[in-house]
């Protein structure tokens, strides 16, 4: 058993995402999460077993040591019997270690596998899953979801030694008393029924309070996100006092929710102890009518009083699946967004021009092109449409951009948002992302952005560990890294917004004129008004109400186009 445990354990894990036939409802989820580790639970369902049925063995040597020890007055059979019931229990002892070990492995699998499952889909998803799903939503799923439904599993251990030591337990009492024997038999399933009516309430509540807890999750994550502005209008107060009055509400639910769970609790061990009482005083009322024997009024004592072990795992277990049918509902509600179309491997085999035919715009491949807007929001909705971001009709050399291939589509064309999330790391990591680091090609992309002052002042250069969120680095500074992540990319395609609006004059001409040298030939795309930037653009274009005004190089513009030379003066005046 230790050397297949060993094995297990060196085992390299294979992760295959769960198919729509998994996600069809939570005990399918549970099924997936079981046979995605099937060696590790059947190796937990034969220590579960072996557990609960050795607990079933120190009764019956125990009968033996009164029997023909004690009531013999045999003192070496006492000794041998003693010996066996030592060396019993800490074999046994030894095999709950191991299911421990095994069983908590079990459930950490399966909840990291449910982690990986939703950070999978997710990342499938992108920028639309903020628009189908709140943010406080996905944070309770990763961190309270997975790990309720990962409990659950446990009844793949304890559950099932559970239900074959109570048949053992029968057999032997049979052996025994067929009266006792019916009296164990028909008294487990009247305790189930006792709890049942609990479990389901843990449903009905449980549903309703988690759903109160990802909305104010969802509160919170904005509360915090707009802390500052909140600050600066005064709100903070007014914000505080309704959080308040909605975590009372969510407590309230709780309340509502840990009453029938502390129920079940409660009947785990209250039932079968006065299931115990029962039995023990049939069977002395049986020795008393020398029914049965002394030792078999010990055996009886100790099989009962070991059925409380199995009785509560049960129990237990089934307020684990009515909590893990709650929150696994909540999993596969996010696992089963739908992901937009568009993998049935098209890619275009050449370059060529990207078209949002809801503005108008044409990118023609190999320039660097600016988008210019009075409104920046109308520049940006163009760039979210060319980069797939929502549902759209852009075609790129002529193909639907949503029938591309998207792992081919994601890999050729970049993104480069302010807002990018910057993940805790050491720089290298940082500017790599999900791509293998490379310091020379990372300094390179470092120098794209004018970026090489900051690994200078750090202390440990690439080294360097960088907070969650760049809160360590100024604004400029995060900025000048979201470049070089996404320069570093080498995509085909580059659609930056405003990627020099927190950079000084030189920093952005510099900038600039390093984005041209290192993308040339390739389609380069950046929101700006700033006329260092449009100056060297090779083609800048001009939205009005979001739609294409014109199209020109920046000194054409500025003679022919009255509307783009007031744009510009009034974005040089601002600066």
């Amino acid at each position: 058993m230790g050397r297949l445990r060993e094995r297990l354990d060196r085992m390299p894990e294979r992760w295959i995402p769960p198919t729509d036939r998994d996600l069809a409802s939570p005990y399918r989820l549970l099924l997936w999460l079981t046979r995605s580790q099937s060696r590790r639970v059947a190796l937990g369902a034969t220590l579960g077993i072996c557990w609960m049925v050795g607990l079933t063995i120190p009764p019956w040597v125990l009968s033996r040591a009164v029997d023909q020890g004690l009531v013999a007055r045999n003192t070496p059979a006492l000794i041998e019997w003693a010996l066996i019931l030592l060396a019993v229990t800490v074999l046994n002892a030894l095999i709950g270690i191991a299911r421990h070990r095994t069983m908590t492995k079990i459930r950490m699998d399966a909840a990291f596998r449910s982690v990986r499952a939703t950070v999978w889909h997710t990342s499938r998803l992108g920028a639309s899953l903020s628009r189908r799903m709140t943010a406080g939503e996905v944070v309770t799923v990763g961190i309270s979801d997975v790990y309720t439904v990962a409990m659950a599993l446990t009844v793949t251990g304890p559950g099932i030694g559970a239900v074959v030591a109570y048949a053992v337990v029968a057999v032997v009492l049979f052996t025994i008393s067929p009266l006792l024997a019916a009296v164990v038999l028909a008294g487990v399933p009247l305790l189930a029924i006792a709890v049942g009516p609990f479990l389901q309430r843990i449903e009905r509540t449980g549903g309703t309070y988690r759903t109160h807890q990802g909305t104010l999750t969802t509160r919170l994550v904005d509360v915090l996100a707009g802390l500052r502005v909140l600050n600066g209008l005064g709100g903070k107060r007014y914000v505080a006092e309704r959080y308040g009055r909605e975590s009372q509400n969510l407590i309230a639910h709780g309340y509502r929710v840990a009453g029938p769970s502390s129920w079940v609790g409660a009947l785990s061990t209250g039932l079968p102890a006065l299931f115990l009482a029962a039995v023990v005083w049939l069977s002395a009322r049986m020795a008393a009518t020398h029914a049965i024997t002394i030792g078999d009024v010990v055996a009886v004592y100790g099989y009962v009083a070991v059925l409380v072990v199995p009785v509560a795992s049960l129990i237990e277990g089934g307020g684990d699946l009515a909590r893990a049918r709650v929150a696994g509902q909540r999993i596969i509600d996010l696992l089963n967004l739908p992901v937009a179309p568009g993998t049935n491997g098209r890619t275009p085999t050449q370059d060529g021009p990207l078209i949002d035919p809801e503005s108008g715009v044409i990118i023609r491949p190999g320039l660097l092109t600016a988008l210019v807007a009075a409104k920046p929001t109308e520049a940006i909705a163009v760039i979210e449409r060319l980069g797939n971001l929502n549902t759209n009709s852009v075609t790129w050399a002529d193909i639907p951009i949503e029938e591309l291939d998207r792992e081919q589509f994601r890999h050729r064309l970049v993104v480069a948002d302010n807002d990018a999330e910057i993940f805790a790391g050491t720089l290298r990591d940082v500017v790599a992302g999900r791509l293998q680091a490379e310091d020379d090609k990372i300094r390179t992309a470092l120098n794209v952005a004018v970026a090489d002052d900051i690994v200078e002042a750090l202390p440990d250069g690439l080294d360097t560990a960088i907070a969650a969120g760049g809160t360590d680095l100024s604004g400029g500074q995060r900025q000048r890294i979201r470049l070089a992540r996404a320069v570093y990319a080498e995509p085909d395609v580059l659609l930056a917004i405003d990627p020099t609006s927190a950079l000084d004059a030189n920093t952005e001409a510099a900038v600039i004129d390093r984005i041209r040298e290192a993308r040339s030939n390739t389609t380069t795309v950046i929101t700006t008004t700033s006329p260092l930037v449009l100056d060297r653009a090779d083609e800048v274009i001009v939205l009005v109400n979001g739609k294409l005004s014109a199209a020109s190089t920046h000194a054409t513009l500025l003679r022919s186009d009255p509307y783009y030379r007031d744009l510009v003066s009034r974005a040089q005046d601002d600066e």
